[in-house]
């Protein structure tokens, strides 16, 4: 009688299968997963950034003041004409002054000519002047100035692509790390039903006194283990989505879910390191932004050393003075005006010095770019390199595992196998899923480093 009970319950605990890991069944308990929201593909997330960064509005406005700055050096070599108008309500009591003419004269001219002074008698006086100046040679302080703005303008829109190549970067790592840890949240809640199916099974086999209770507690522990990682996965995959919105420069966190799943290839991305790197040199706008600068410095230290010189210029005035607008007494004037700062306690050589040392760090700076720009090639290279070789071995352990997996639960079934040899293949299989995922996804990561490395958007 016991044997034949014992048969029909090892009969039946056979008929309840363990899960394929290829299939497995819906999760136990329903996952705080982030919710969903509108679908947002890899283009579409690149436009919010290009629209919505700051950095990139930032760099936007730091172009545009550069703009304003040419147009203010530019100002100094153009005419410059400057009109004024003056009503008066004053008083006419003339005031001798010492030196104007000699003292019988002004004694005489006093007496005879001039009224006595009053605080009420009072004139209009209406004057209109029209002045006017061109700078003709000041031994070009002020057109290197102006070809050094207009060099820093163009360095300034140098920046901006470059910001915009950082934000596009900033944007494909965080939208694909998001759709990452999504993936990796569902591997957690797929080990979270497998080892809640394995405590169901475990524990029938226990109740059928086929295994003892410290199956069923290594049974509970991988559980409480599995739902731990889920709720970290979890976690991990708010935290992605709200570094994904920052990089978009969203005011506030939305919920996306998230469509593509990698980055197409690059061109030329298995090309060699040298002809990639020429390229890099050729596109990246960090090299051209350190050569005008460095350029715009030279400009700035040739402007300083005008100042050695004098400086000319024409001039002309025309003015108009009476006691109504209709009645004026017009005078005018033309001529040059030349100026020659003689002295100045060393001032223009104080600044031509701070200029050159200047042109020399900008000149060492644009080097260090240079090879900062081989090295960030070398490592995209290297990184595309190794993302793909590591998918094929992620492919094959993920493949391997199941299979493990899917001996371990059989054995288990049959009473050949362990609940340690069981729990080994599941953690085994969780984790070829999880490198799987970050196989993928690091792939894809790799090639936007790459693409920013090359200055390619």
């Amino acid at each position: 009688m016991n044997f034949v009970f014992t048969l029909l319950s090892w009969a039946t605990l056979m008929a309840a299968d363990l899960p394929s890991p290829a299939a497995p069944p819906p999760p136990a308990e329903k996952p705080t997963a982030p919710p969903s929201g509108p679908s947002l593909t890899l283009a579409q997330a690149e436009q919010n950034a290009l629209r919505r960064q700051p950095s990139i509005r930032q760099a936007n406005g730091q172009t545009e003041a550069a703009a304003g700055r040419v147009e203010e050096a530019r100002a100094g070599y153009l005419p410059q004409v400057t009109a004024s108008g003056l009503y008066e309500r004053t008083t006419g009591n003339y005031a001798p002054r010492p030196g104007a003419l000699p003292a019988s004269a002004m004694t005489a001219i006093t007496m005879t000519t001039t009224p006595a002074p009053s605080w009420t008698t009072t004139y209009n006086t209406w004057s209109f002047g029209l002045t006017g100046s061109q700078l003709i040679y000041d031994f070009n302080a002020t057109a290197d100035r102006w070809r050094s703005a207009a060099v820093s303008r163009d360095a300034a829109d140098s920046n901006t692509q470059g910001v915009t190549l950082q934000a596009l970067l900033a944007v494909r790592r965080a939208y694909f790390q998001a759709r990452a840890q999504r993936d990796l949240r569902r591997v957690a809640e797929e080990a979270v039903a497998n080892q809640q199916k394995h405590l169901d099974q475990i524990q029938a086999f226990v109740k059928a006194g086929m295994r003892s209770e410290i199956d069923l507690a290594t049974a509970r522990t991988a559980l409480a283990n599995a739902r731990v990682q889920m709720v970290t996965a979890e976690n991990a995959e708010f935290s992605a989505l709200a570094v994904l919105n920052q990089a978009m420069g969203l005011p506030e966190n939305q919920p996306f879910e998230l469509t593509d799943s990698a980055l197409p290839p690059i061109n030329g991305e298995d090309a060699t390191s040298r002809d990639l790197t020429e390229q890099a040199l050729r596109a990246r706008p960090e090299i051209a932004l350190a050569n005008q600068q460095r350029r715009a410095q030279e400009l700035q230290a040739a402007s300083l050393r005008g100042n050695y010189g004098p400086s000319i210029a024409a001039a002309a005035s025309l003015t108009g003075v009476g006691k109504s607008p209709d009645n004026l007494t017009p005078n005018w004037f033309v001529g040059l005006n030349a100026t020659w700062a003689i002295l100045q306690g060393g001032l223009t050589t104080g600044q031509v010095r701070e200029a050159n040392g200047t042109l020399a760090a900008l000149s060492a700076q644009a080097e260090a770019v240079r090879l900062q720009v081989i090295v960030d090639v070398e490592q995209g290279r290297l990184a595309v390199r190794a993302a793909k070789s590591s998918i094929d071995g992620a492919e094959e352990a993920l493949s391997n595992a199941r299979e493990q997996l899917r001996l371990a639960e059989g054995r288990y079934r049959t009473g050949q196998g362990s609940v340690i040899e069981l729990a080994d293949a599941q953690v085994a299989y969780t984790t070829a899923e999880a490198q799987e995922v970050s196989a993928r996804y690091s792939l894809a990561s790799a090639r936007a480093q790459l693409l920013a490395a090359l200055g390619v958007r």
